[in-house]
């Protein structure tokens, strides 16, 4: 250790390279752009020969180092002659050099194995993801954007032309550059071993949580101008979701758009027959299933219209012509679907803002794990992905619902734990009704619930993302026609809102299962 480094911001000629690159592109034209600044390229296995298929003058580090590539390539950088010239203080460590015939190597020219891809691969056991962990090439990344006084490091393709017109420009290349890419590169390998930790790991709520994403896109702001934003994907991530949709179409989307996107897309998953749903400000306005997938929007689009005005429509079957000419009759900003027919597409073209995403083949949510922010760290849990059926309902009133009831009260459900909480949704006939989300009373959100139902709630089925504190909410619905309700039980005055349930005749099954979202 060096007792008050000082770190050299001065320009740095580059005489001697070190390239050893997974991914080829662009490496010839820079290989060759380095070559007519005089360049002198050392260079390792498949890089050196690919520089040689093109006439290229290059050196074997095996060569440069006289000691050769053993076990199989896992040993031929970590060696003295490549770690001493890249390490080297030019201005401290010039004597050690040359007696132990160091040359300095100025620029490092390195990505890595890659793990994401080998680790997303159906036939990947450890033995193969432990293979595709690079060592020598994260140990010279490392140590070149360390000494960033002296040494520049490239690790992306993308950042080739940066060092090239530098060099054209003024023949050397800038601190200011180089301090650039030496933050890259150790951003590069903290992400990589990242990933690494992340496989090899067996507890998901680990002791040491890292996480690491690549950026997606640029956003014009966030949630409101004023605030600036991006998206970033999982690297390696291929999976059905809106990151990777097909953008048939439409203005880039921002970051509500995307919020609302993938909440309805969320939604969409949990249904096994044609399903169509609506969301607006990450609620689900309107949701309906059936066989006929026209049929279903209509129902699904009309359940609330008035809040459908501007909001995300979701599929979770092909989008057909007709549905496509349904949908360029009322304003909305996306729609999304595994597939859209050719027909379609031709008619969304009318609408040139609107967002067409096609998100291939979809399955349920994967029980992934889900962040939020806090102040000063964040909060991890499972997605909550716990399917409900006949077998998990308890019925607690003297009065038993139907069975096509108990299908509306399980559609219900699936759509309720989509929306944020305190909610209350209203359904019947495997169509939604009336929503009441987002409310800090569980009786404010019941009278929500019925005032956007109207006269459709007779008949139907309420549910309820959390338990009755009081009766006050059977007591607010005895009038409406409401024949059953759904919540998960649980509070100290359950038996109290059974009794009110039995005085005005509504059924009530018990989940036993709470569905907040916040």
């Amino acid at each position: 250790m060096i007792n008050n480094p000082t770190l050299n911001k001065n320009p740095i000629n580059i005489n001697r390279a070190l390239i050893s690159v997974f991914d080829k592109t662009g490496v010839i034209e820079f290989a060759q752009a380095l070559i007519k600044h005089g360049v002198e390229i050392l260079s390792t296995g498949g890089t050196a020969g690919a520089l040689r298929e093109s006439n290229l003058p290059v050196i074997d580090v095996s060569d440069y180092t006289n000691f050769p590539e053993i076990m199989d390539g896992r040993v031929k950088t970590i060696n003295p002659m490549v770690e001493g010239g890249i390490l080297g203080l030019r201005d401290q460590h010039a004597n050690d050099a040359e007696n132990n015939d160091i040359k300095w190597i100025d620029l490092v020219v390195c990505n890595l194995y890659p793990f994401s891809e080998t680790i997303s691969r159906e036939d990947c056991t450890d033995a193969l993801a432990l293979e595709n962990v690079d060592i020598g090439g994260s140990t010279m990344i490392r140590s070149a954007a360390k000494n960033v006084g002296w040494v520049v490091v490239v690790v992306d393709p993308d950042d080739y032309t940066i060092i090239a017109n530098e060099l054209n420009t003024h023949g050397e290349i800038a601190f200011d550059t180089r301090n650039l890419l030496s933050s890259e590169a150790f951003g590069h390998t903290a992400q990589y071993d990242t990933l690494i930790h992340n496989y090899l790991k067996d507890e998901k709520l680990s002791e040491n949580f890292s996480i690491t994403f690549q950026k997606h896109s640029e956003m014009r702001y966030g949630e409101n101008p004023h605030q600036s934003a991006a998206s970033y994907k999982i690297p390696g991530n291929n999976d059905a979701n809106i990151l990777n949709a097909i953008i048939h179409q439409g203005k880039k989307l921002s970051y509500n758009n995307i919020m609302d996107a993938d909440g309805a897309l969320a939604c969409a998953r949990e249904f096994d027959e044609p399903a169509c749903v609506v969301v607006k400000h990450a609620n689900p306005c309107g949701v309906a299933v059936g066989s006929d997938l026209l049929d279903v929007y209509n129902r699904a689009f009309n359940a609330d219209s008035l809040s459908a005005f501007g909001g995300i429509i979701a599929f979770n079957r092909t989008c057909t012509r007709a549905v496509a000419e349904a949908i360029t009759t009322v304003f909305v900003e996306i729609v999304l679907a595994p597939r859209f027919d050719v027909e379609a597409l031709e008619i969304f073209q009318k609408k040139k803002n609107l967002r067409i995403l096609e998100i291939g083949d979809f399955g349920k949510r994967a029980a992934n794990l889900e962040v939020r922010n806090v102040d000063g760290g964040l909060l991890v849990q499972d997605v909550d992905t716990k399917l409900l059926s006949r077998d998990d309902l308890t019925v607690v009133t003297k009065k038993q619902p139907s069975d096509q009831e108990i299908e509306t009260a399980l559609f219900t459900w699936k759509v309720l734990r989509h929306a944020k909480s305190n909610g209350i949704l209203i359904a019947k006939d495997k169509t939604t009704v009336g929503l009441g989300a987002g409310q800090v009373s569980r009786v404010d959100a019941v009278h929500m619930a019925i005032r956007k139902g109207g006269e459709n709630v007779k008949g139907a089925v309420l549910a309820s993302d959390a338990f009755f504190p009081f009766r006050d909410s059977i007591d607010a619905i005895k009038d409406s026609g409401i024949k059953t309700v759904l919540q998960p039980g649980g509070s100290v005055r359950d038996q109290e809102v059974i009794d009110a349930c039995n005085e005005h005749g509504i059924s009530m099954i018990f989940t036993g299962t709470r569905c907040f979202k916040h």
